[in-house]
């Protein structure tokens, strides 16, 4: 049975690497664990780490690793076919604060996501929503993005790139904030509803770009290094 169902699977890699058409499942039977583990859409705004302005919607699809870390499969949208743009891992207050300093520098805090509204999870009821921001208002997350799609790139070039989220009013795009609202409902009913959540003490390490120069990868020539 594993002769066939790899003999199979080589050809559809062979067909894949021949034509247009998008691959079809192998088999029926097919698992695929990893993915089922998913369990929650969450829909956020990064930005580029030492360049507010280049602004994306993120449609986080996560799974527990534990009890106290979750890993974040980032897509471009939230339809079949949408583009894997990057990865987030998200950790508790513990685990956070139990890191080293340089490294804290790579991570953002959510407090002002969930508070804002601009966080979002679209497939869950209103309560069963407010539950997860309750705890994720307390976490931290760290996101690299590997398709820059903002530059309308075809494929997924360069390296990937660090992102951080928002930390106040006013620093989210007005037109993205619509998009965002146009498609999951009014973040500010969401701000207005989670009002009574209590805000989270941020460790001064997390959100580094705010105080010092913003930490994000650079590809280094040959030429450079010398």
């Amino acid at each position: 049975m594993k002769t066939i169902i790899f003999s199979s699977l080589f050809i559809a890699v062979a067909a894949f690497g021949q034509s247009s058409e998008p691959a079809k499942a192998v088999t029926a039977n097919a698992n695929f664990a990893p993915v089922g583990d998913i369990h929650a859409h969450v829909c956020g705004i990064h930005f580029y780490s030492g360049d507010m302005n280049r602004q994306i919607l993120a449609e986080h699809y996560c799974a527990h690793l534990s009890d106290e870390v979750l890993q974040c499969i980032l897509y471009d949208s939230n339809k079949p076919g949408a583009r894997m743009i990057g990865v987030e891992y998200i950790v508790s207050a513990k685990i956070f604060e139990s890191l080293p300093a340089e490294e804290k520098k790579l991570w953002h805090s959510h407090n002002y996501e969930v508070k804002s509204g601009v966080l979002t999870a679209p497939t869950m009821a209103d309560a069963d929503e407010k539950g997860l921001m309750k705890v994720l208002i307390g976490t931290y997350g760290k996101t690299w993005q590997t398709w820059q799609i903002d530059k309308n790139d075809k494929l997924p070039l360069g390296i990937p790139q660090l992102m951080m989220a928002f930390t106040k009013d006013g620093q989210a795009k007005v037109n993205l904030l619509a998009q965002r609202d146009q498609l999951y409902g009014a973040s500010s009913e969401k701000k207005t509803a989670r009002a009574d959540i209590a805000d989270f003490k941020v460790d001064p390490g997390a959100d580094g770009w705010q105080k010092a120069s913003p930490v994000q990868l650079e590809l280094k020539t040959a030429s450079a290094k010398k």
